[in-house]
């Protein structure tokens, strides 16, 4: 596979608004694997809403109730099975969104580092801009290069903090690719703005949709 994997410090931070930001950003289609919550939440209907993009897999695992993978397959009496969803091929580039955070438990032994790891994709780490930031990042950045997985690089989600983007950068040994605001309204017009004005300016990761 080409493209990206859209991790994130924790449930909630922006890693859906992110993963349009980058389709906006680059060519690509969107595959959300496993989508939780589905009274209350359509990640993909949001990604379509927010890009105007239609060709997104919309195939996965779709579980009702807003709680971890493996809680929610317990309550709908299935196991998730990491080698089902990822048996398909594809040399196309992808934006595929995770579910919650890295080590996010998705059945009675594996958790969301080993779909990442089947995938193989470079990961991009969304991450708050407020308190505790630096810690939540470099725990994630850690888990994902214990298991020999690359860091493409942070986006940062909220009000611009200089000092915790500093710190993410030095101690994390990785870039800051944005910073973005929440928006209010998030609209498609603002978020296609902001994409192609700020995020990845510098192109670091057009590689890895060639």
């Amino acid at each position: 596979m080409r493209g990206i994997f859209v991790t994130g410090t924790d449930t909630g931070v922006g890693k859906t608004v992110v993963s349009a930001a980058l389709l906006l950003r680059y060519p690509a289609r969107y595959w959300k694997p496993i989508q939780t919550g589905i009274e209350t939440d359509n990640d993909t209907g949001e990604v379509r809403r927010l890009t105007g993009l239609t060709n997104d897999r919309d195939e996965g695992v779709r579980l009702p109730n807003p709680v971890s993978p493996h809680l929610a397959a317990q309550r709908a009496g299935i196991r998730i099975d990491l080698e089902t969803i990822t048996d398909w091929p594809s040399d196309e580039a992808w934006v595929v969104e995770g579910a919650g955070g890295v080590l996010v438990p998705v059945n009675e032994t594996q958790t969301m580092a080993n779909l990442m790891v089947r995938l193989g994709l470079p990961v991009v780490v969304v991450a708050r801009t407020t308190l505790g930031t630096i810690n939540h990042t470099l725990l994630t950045i850690e888990a994902l290069r214990a298991r020999s997985l690359l860091v493409a690089g942070v986006v940062m989600v909220g009000e611009p903090n200089p000092d915790n983007r500093a710190a993410i950068e030095r101690y994390g040994k990785t870039g800051v690719l944005g910073e973005m605001p929440r928006f209010d309204p998030l609209t498609p017009k603002r978020l296609a703005e902001w994409a192609r004005a700020n995020l990845d300016p510098n192109g670091l990761l057009q590689e890895f949709f060639a």
